[in-house]
């Protein structure tokens, strides 16, 4: 009898150990503009080394992101920020948003992809470039050359063709944005930048509300050209979308999925956790899939149908810059084309 007992109290012993132990596991909430097939590889190589931190996503587009953080800074609601533009972290951080710290990877991330203090409030991933996605089998039909410059775009035979990201809600649209005014002048609302995005507009079909949208729309044939990113892109042609990847010769935007812990959260040890693991080569792997440029250099494998010197291809994009003429820049942009956009 005293050995059923005894018995029956291990077997008790060891199932509250593991309830208590479960109830243990630490729930992080993580805000996130990743894409929906990219999260789960991620979390699960994380949680293989780290079983103990739960993550609950919060996802959206980039700009959706942005603008819930913002709202939210009186009352936080995230943890971490795990993939999501630096332009919008320099932002947040321009804020006092962001938790400084320096993961045990930081000294194997390139200088040029991270905040440049020593401990930084946030550093990169993964680069994300501008692409066009254009639909060669529409493109004969209608007689359109395939372009090799932004400004091709703007050409009469792309009349109602091309789809782009409204920056107000895409990452993607708003580096588009940033890098026009920067290559050919803002000046307000009356430099060069401007007069492009205003001939471009006569051309557009419709804003989207997503950075993939309009590669998808090009490779199913709604529109010939999409202005998109190289993942998309490259995911799409892979797929066998009859679709070309064009990287415009004037030069390409882009911006940076990022990483930053959320100031003042209680759970900054996990925060720390995830942090060291997303900053690392293991990940750096994963992130090399799916784009062609990691901030960790020689870890990327070369991705098919991205130009060996698609690196050069990127401008010098002044992220703390983007944050601080974010707000006017939105503003003028949509006021002058917002009527094209997508329902919401």
């Amino acid at each position: 009898m005293h050995f059923w007992k005894s018995t029956l109290a291990a077997v008790l012993g060891l199932v509250f150990a593991a309830g208590a132990a479960y109830a243990e596991k630490i729930q992080l909430t993580v805000y996130t503009a990743l894409e929906v097939d990219q999260i789960k590889a991620y979390q699960v190589a994380f949680n293989k080394v780290n079983p103990d931190v739960e993550i609950k996503w919060v996802r959206d587009s980039t700009g959706v992101i942005t603008a819930k953080l913002l709202a939210e800074k009186a009352n936080p609601q995230a943890d971490v920020i795990w993939g999501v533009a630096a332009s919008s972290l320099a932002l947040f951080d321009k804020n006092d948003m962001l938790e400084p710290y320096a993961p045990i990877n930081l000294d194997a991330i390139m200088s040029k992809y991270r905040d440049a203090r020593k401990v930084p409030a946030w550093w990169g991933m993964d680069v994300f470039g501008a692409t066009v996605c254009f639909n060669t089998v529409e493109a004969k039909k209608k007689g359109i050359a395939m372009p090799t410059t932004w400004k091709d775009l703007t050409k009469p035979e792309f009349k109602g063709q091309v789809v782009m990201p409204n920056p107000a809600s895409s990452g993607t649209g708003f580096f588009d944005v940033a890098a026009w005014l920067q290559l050919w002048g803002d000046d307000n609302g009356k430099g060069g930048g401007w007069k492009y995005m205003d001939a471009l507009h006569e051309n557009i079909g419709q804003y989207t509300h997503s950075g993939s949208k309009p590669c998808n729309m090009a490779a199913a044939g709604e529109y010939v050209a999409g202005i998109s990113f190289e993942y998309r892109a490259h995911a799409n042609k892979a797929k066998g979308a009859p679709i070309e990847l064009v990287f415009p010769k004037e030069g390409l935007g882009w911006d940076l999925e990022g990483f930053a812990i959320y100031k003042g959260t209680k759970k900054l040890e996990a925060a720390k956790q995830l942090a060291d693991w997303a900053s690392g080569k293991d990940a750096m792997v994963l992130y090399g899939k799916n784009f062609a440029i990691t901030a960790q250099p020689g870890v990327a494998p070369k991705l098919a149908d991205i130009p060996a010197d698609y690196e050069s291809r990127l401008i010098k994009m002044d992220f703390n810059n983007s944050a601080v003429n974010r707000d006017r820049i939105l503003a003028e942009w949509s006021k002058r084309y917002d009527a094209k956009s997508e329902k919401k």
